[in-house]
């Protein structure tokens, strides 16, 4: 991509130094970068609706400073949607990213990752999903990762009737992820995250583990709920990550997650779109499903229950 501006949704968006480089290794260029944002708005736009957003921005690429915004600057165009979040001392006004014209705009000011609350405007304070972030420690744990997913999403579904996604993270692990109703505040959905994931850990303890100190978690998996909180964010289905091989956050079929043969670094800029040209999205009906917590939540007590009297 050459061009001074590119028009998208009847929007003019100027464009600027297209050519230079983001990911030195991979010859990745923010012009690619806007061409891919572009061209996957139909497909993440779902995803983006109605939430704050932070900006993760790498003016100089990925080998020099990250910048984390959050508050909309005052040059952003007129047409870019805004939301104010409160905070503790005031607000802070997000962007929402609500058209393609928006990531287009972010993609030019070298934002190549874009974090979303999980929660909507509307009601900030309940979330309309919860997360487990199934962490290895190093990217040669990722097999761990997925057997861990696998065990998760089993005691979720089989067991206490949600149902679960999950996508790669463009990094070393996985996020599982379950649609709520919006009935109950962040510190219920994470209490009720941390006790899923403790359940899995008491159960194969060698692999996962719910302890936050690194250096308590002796090579196994940590499974962190702690993004289930208000104003924390995650990143956002097909977003783009600023590590090497430009890779993608992306969603997955179970089945893919069963493959043994999956790597942490098989979906990247440069194949995303054609993965999506050959398979429905994954998390295509994630939107019609929507969870309250009180059952599930009585039933996983009645499992620590049973557990306790082993």
């Amino acid at each position: 991509m050459t061009a001074n501006a590119i028009t998208v949704g009847g929007i003019s968006v100027d464009l600027s130094n297209t050519g230079k480089v983001l990911f030195p290794d991979d010859g990745v260029t923010k012009g690619d970068l806007i061409e891919y944002y572009r061209d996957m708005a139909g497909r993440m736009l779902p995803y983006f609706r109605d939430r704050p957003v932070t900006m993760m921005r790498y003016p100089d690429g990925i080998t020099g400073p990250r910048i984390v915004q959050k508050n909309v600057p005052d040059y952003f165009p007129g047409w870019a949607s805004r939301t104010e979040v409160k905070k503790e001392s005031g607000t802070v006004r997000h962007v929402l990213i609500d058209k393609a014209a928006t990531l287009v705009y972010l993609a030019n000011q070298a934002c190549i990752e874009l974090h979303v609350f999980l929660s909507r405007t509307d009601r900030l304070d309940c979330p309309d999903q919860l997360v487990v972030d199934l962490d290895p420690p190093g990217s040669s744990e990722f097999d761990q990762a997925r057997r861990c997913a696998l065990w998760l999403r089993s005691l979720l579904e089989d067991e206490l009737g949600l149902t679960s996604y999950v996508k790669t993270t463009g990094g070393h692990g996985l996020h599982v992820h379950v649609p709520l109703n919006r009935r109950e505040g962040f510190d219920d959905v994470r209490a009720f995250a941390r006790a899923a994931a403790s359940v899995v850990a008491a159960r194969h303890p060698d692999a996962i583990t719910v302890e936050q100190r690194k250096d308590k978690r002796g090579g196994r998996v940590y499974a962190d709920v702690m993004r289930d909180a208000y104003a924390q964010t995650v990143v956002a289905p097909y977003v783009v990550r600023g590590r090497p091989h430009a890779l993608v956050a992306t969603p997955l079929h179970w089945d893919e997650v069963a493959d043994t043969r999956l790597t942490p670094d098989r979906f990247s800029i440069r194949t995303v779109a054609r993965r999506l040209d050959d398979t429905a999205d994954p998390w295509a009906d994630m939107s019609r499903r929507r969870y309250g917590l009180a059952g599930p939540r009585r039933r996983l007590a009645q499992i620590n229950a049973a557990g306790a009297g082993e």
